[in-house]
C-alpha cells in the first residue's frame, strides 16, 4: 500500500495546509470575523448573522473546531462558540512562516 499524498509532505506543510482550509470558505471566513468582532461565546445567533442555513452553518463550525481554531460548551441542547485563543496564536504563528517569504531580489521570470 503507498503512502499518503500527505505524508510526503512536513509536518510544517501539512499544519499550514490544515490552518488554511479555514479560509478556503466565505461562510467559515465570515464566523470567524464574527466571533472576533462580538469577542464573547456566541450560541445560536450566527444564521441570522452570517445569513445562511443552519445546517450549513454546523457543518462551517464543525470543520473549524476540527481545525482548532474555535472551541465549543455543550450546555444542555445549546452549544456556545468562541475563538481558541491558543490554537488561534498558533495558526498565525505558523502561517506567517509562509505569508512571509520574500524574494531575495526582483525576479523577472514571467
Amino acid at each position: 500500500m503507498g503512502l499518503a499524498k500527505s505524508e510526503i509532505f512536513s509536518a510544517e506543510q501539512n499544519e499550514i495546509a490544515n490552518f488554511a482550509k479555514a479560509f478556503g470558505h466565505p461562510a467559515r471566513v465570515a464566523i470567524l470575523q464574527h466571533l472576533f468582532k462580538i469577542n464573547a461565546c456566541i450560541c445560536g445567533d450566527l444564521v441570522h448573522e452570517i445569513g445562511l442555513a443552519q445546517p450549513t452553518i454546523s457543518q462551517h463550525l464543525k470543520e473549524l473546531k476540527n481545525l482548532g481554531l474555535i472551541k465549543g460548551t455543550i450546555d444542555g441542547t445549546s452549544v456556545c462558540y468562541c475563538i481558541d485563543t491558543e490554537n488561534w496564536e498558533k495558526m498565525k504563528s505558523k502561517m506567517g512562516l509562509l505569508l512571509h517569504l520574500n524574494l531575495p531580489h526582483q525576479n523577472d521570470c514571467c
